[in-house]
Order: C-alpha cells, then sequence, then structure tokens
C-alpha cells in the first residue's frame, strides 16, 4: 500500500494554510464526571489570536465523555464521540454550530458499532465521518447529510491481530482515523502496530480493507497520524515506545524518539504538523512535554527540543489557525494553557494565559462569524 499523491492532497489543503487574524471558538472535548468540579460535555471559550488571549470556558453541551471532537470542513458542524459504549458501541453526537455565539445544537446520534470510541473525523468533502473504536478494535464509517446529521451506516470493519506488547497489544486497539481523499481512509491501530487503509463505497454502502497494511515497528504501538505536505509522506507517534515514525509510500523510514532521556512511564499522544509543514509536534505524557521536530527537504525529521513549562498529562493540543500560537490541554492539571510559537525554531514560549477545563483532553478551532 502507499499514500498516492492525488489521495493526500485535498486532506492537506485542509491543514496546511495559514489564516489571517481573527478571533476563534475553542471547542474542548473532556472526560466527565459527577462531583460538583467535573466537566460535564463539551466546552467553549473564545480565543482572539492578535492577543493570544483565552476566555474562560463555558458548557456548550452536556454529553457523557465526550473525548474527542471534529468540526465539518464548512465549520458548520460539530461531531463528538462519547467513551465507553457496550456491544453496539458508545454514543457519536452531531451538533450544529451557531459561529456567532459558540452555540452547540444537538442535531442526532448514533452508535459507533464497537465499544470505546475515541476518535471521530469529517472527510474532505464533508460527505463521510469516521469513527475509532479503541476498545473493540474496528471502523465505523458513515454517511453525513448536507444538514449536518448523521445519517446511513455505510460499513464497519473488525481489525484482527497482535502485537509485541502482551499488555496493551493481546488484540486491536483503533485510536485514530485519516481521510486520505474523499472516499480513502487510514486507521491507526495502537493493538496491532499497523496502519489500516480503506475505500468507501457509498454506491454499496460498503468499505473495503485495501490489500496491504503500513507496518510500524513491534510494540511500537501508533496511535495518532499527521499527513505530510507532501502527500507520499505522513507522522505517526508510537504510544507505547515513544517514538514519532516517517511513512513514505506506506513503510516506515524513519524512526525517532520524542525524548530527551529515557523516562519510564512516558507515552505519546497526539502528532499534529504546524499550518506551515515545517515543524512536527507529539505530545509526552510522564515527561510532560510537546517534543518538536523540524521537517526536512526530504520530509524526514530531525529533533528540534521540547516545549515545556506548566504541563501535566497533555493528551492533546492544537495550533491556532494563525499558526502564532499552541493550546495545550492538560489533562491532569485541570486546564488549557497557550503557549506562543517561534516560527524560526518551532519551539514555543509559556504566556501566563490558562483557563480552568476539567481532565479536557481534545482542542478544536472553528472562526467566530460575526
Amino acid at each position: 500500500m502507499s499514500f498516492s499523491r492525488i489521495a493526500l492532497v485535498a486532506a492537506f489543503a485542509a491543514i496546511g494554510s495559514v489564516a489571517p487574524a481573527a478571533d476563534h471558538w475553542v471547542y474542548l472535548g473532556v472526560y466527565t464526571g459527577k462531583g460538583e468540579k467535573d466537566s460535564k460535555g463539551v466546552y467553549r471559550a473564545r480565543f482572539n489570536d492578535a492577543t493570544g488571549k483565552l476566555t474562560e470556558p463555558e458548557l456548550a453541551a452536556e454529553m457523557d465523555s465526550p473525548s474527542f471532537i471534529a468540526i465539518h470542513p464548512n465549520k458548520k458542524f460539530l461531531y463528538a464521540v462519547g467513551e465507553g459504549g457496550g456491544k453496539n458501541g458508545g454514543p457519536v453526537v452531531a451538533f450544529a454550530i451557531d459561529s456567532g455565539t459558540g452555540a452547540l445544537k444537538k442535531l442526532n446520534e448514533d452508535k459507533s458499532g464497537g465499544s470505546g470510541p475515541c476518535h471521530v473525523v469529517v472527510s474532505p468533502n464533508g460527505a463521510f465521518a469516521a469513527v475509532a473504536n479503541y476498545g473493540g478494535g474496528s471502523t465505523c464509517v458513515f454517511a453525513v447529510g448536507e444538514d449536518g446529521k448523521l445519517g446511513k451506516r455505510l460499513g464497519f470493519v473488525q481489525h484482527k491481530g497482535s502485537s509485541a506488547d502482551k499488555g496493551r497489544q493481546e488484540g486491536p486497539h483503533a485510536h485514530c482515523c485519516a481521510f486520505l481523499d474523499g472516499n480513502r481512509l487510514a486507521t491507526v491501530d495502537l493493538g496491532i502496530d499497523r496502519v489500516k487503509v480503506f475505500q468507501i463505497d457509498p454506491a454499496k454502502g460498503v468499505i473495503e480493507v485495501e490489500k496491504d497494511d503500513v507496518v510500524t515497528p513491534a510494540g511500537s504501538g501508533p496511535r495518532h497520524i499527521a499527513l505530510s505536505s507532501d502527500p507520499l509522506f505522513a507522522y505517526v507517534c508510537g504510544e507505547l515506545d515513544s517514538t514519532v515514525n516517517v511513512i513514505k509510500e506506506g513503510k516506515v523510514i524513519q524512526s525517532l524518539s520524542t525524548l530527551p532521556k529515557p523516562t519510564p512511564g512516558n507515552s505519546t499522544a497526539e502528532c499534529i504538523l504546524s499550518p506551515d509543514g515545517k515543524f512536527v509536534y507529539v505530545s509526552n505524557r510522564g515527561h510532560n512535554s510537546i517534543a518538536v521536530f523540524k521537517v526536512n527537504e526530504n520530509h524526514k525529521l530531525t529533533a528540534a527540543g521540547h516545549i515545556t513549562g506548566d504541563i501535566k498529562i497533555p493528551r492533546n493540543f492544537n495550533i491556532d489557525p494563525s499558526g502564532k500560537w499552541m493550546l495545550i490541554a492538560s489533562q491532569d492539571g485541570g486546564k488549557v494553557g497557550v503557549w506562543e510559537l517561534d516560527a524560526k525554531t518551532g519551539g514555543a514560549k509559556e504566556t501566563g494565559t490558562t483557563v480552568g477545563v476539567s481532565k479536557c483532553v481534545c482542542v478544536k478551532f472553528v472562526p467566530v462569524v460575526k
């Protein structure tokens, strides 16, 4: 299997441009609880990319543990998965976004088909939503209507296999989905050290597995994927061995540690590419940092340091569309903080701007429309 040039152009176009100065709604996915100070659902805050200021979060929609959220390409709809669920899976919920007020209105919901849905993504053409079920080790794809509602479940694939780490890789554990184009989907599976690739056939209402998987190093536990500016390349973080892996045409050609020195108990979480395509970032839970890698002309990586500060278990972080700021969610720190990025080095300095939110694990941006 290889990532074809045509296949990745549309997907990278959605992440590879830098937007002009503007206000954005920041939507925050969380783990919820029943205590007075626990989070209760999806939150929203307002962010100004001229000043780096972030307002205190407000509850936008109640929901049990919306641990990962995705924004429709037209910025009018938001989708969230609720971790948990039994045989039929956990909830996948569609919301309409009021871009003026940031309010969310529930449209509909369905089940993910497998237990423990942990990731959702919408295709570049807005026609499909894909869900990775961690507990069940499976991929599920829904049609998405022009009204933003989840439509027919077009396909469900149960992954199979195991790998080297008997404690974490006793079976498949899908952790992330990424659309390579409108009809082509990759799912990163931590449990089997593979990236599986599917073709979606909406006419038949099925998703078909491509012949060859991308195989990552044994015991690496691939978790999240970032698509390169060159569609032949991609970057995948290894949760279990604290690495970032460079993939070229379906083969791993480079693996680098995300740590400055061995750190027992560390695991990686998020892997993203900067809006200008010059740096790859990977979060370290344990070392409590964001590893920085410079993207070279050949799309291989060079370690470029670490972003540090008041960070406790950074499960998720994101860069605002202007490319000037990084928002880091401290899952165990009960806050989201703002760092100012250095465009030359890829590093960042802590601004001191923080807002409180319990167990925040996902950060997404939507432009404010006045």
